[in-house]
């Protein structure tokens, strides 16, 4: 009978280190959102933040994500979420792979695919589409890296890799892997290696 406490309570211990782990990880996610839009940060910093529509959107997603599906947390964030894809044109889904320091420049209709990965500290602007190819060798969706600025009007499409510290300039269909630090641009996409293309581009990044 001892055994069968201590296991329960080395159980519950376990739980409940990893619930601390990963409330303690989104908080510093939240954090390197926020910070992305002008260096906010703190209670102050939080509360102007919700009123940036790009924040408060990856604010709500953040949330869901940590919610337990079908719970109270989890319906009210996702009704909000909803309510907020409809009024600012933002389809992403909440179960997409985007890492800490994500910079939503405008509101307005961006489209991002449940299956693609995206690093950190990426920004993107509207009219932005991410999406997947449905056949050939290029079925599947984009795994983009870090430090990545996507200007407006681009789509990025299929089974591709984006490496970090890249520019995709605006207007520019991308269906092929692009290595580290270049500047990619125009349809069809022409690469042209460069240090730091995103130099004044990517600001406010939480160390």
């Amino acid at each position: 009978m001892l055994l069968v406490v201590e296991n329960a309570l080395k159980t519950y211990s376990t739980r409940t280190l990893w619930a601390k782990l990963n409330k303690d990880t989104m908080n510093r996610i939240i954090k390197a959102d926020l910070f992305r839009y002008g260096g906010l940060s703190g209670t102050k910093g939080f509360l102007k933040g919700l009123r940036i529509e790009g924040f408060r959107y990856m604010y709500l997603l953040r949330k869901i994500s940590e919610s337990k599906k079908y719970s109270v947390k989890w319906f009210f964030f996702t009704f909000l979420k909803t309510r907020y894809s409809y009024k600012y044109g933002f389809q992403i889904p909440s179960t997409t792979e985007i890492g800490e320091g994500f910079h939503i420049g405008h509101f307005g209709t961006i489209v991002i695919n449940r299956k693609a990965k995206i690093g950190k500290n990426c920004n993107i602007a509207h009219s932005v589409t991410i999406g997947q190819a449905n056949r050939g060798k290029l079925k599947g969706c984009p795994t983009i890296s870090n430090n990545v600025w996507i200007g407006t009007g681009s789509v990025i499409v299929g089974n591709i890799n984006i490496g970090s510290n890249v520019l995709i300039a605006p207007n520019s269909f991308v269906n092929v892997d692009i290595p580290d630090n270049s500047l990619a641009f125009g349809n069809p996409c022409k690469i042209v290696s460069k240090e730091d293309p995103c130099e004044g581009y990517i600001n406010y990044i939480l160390k």
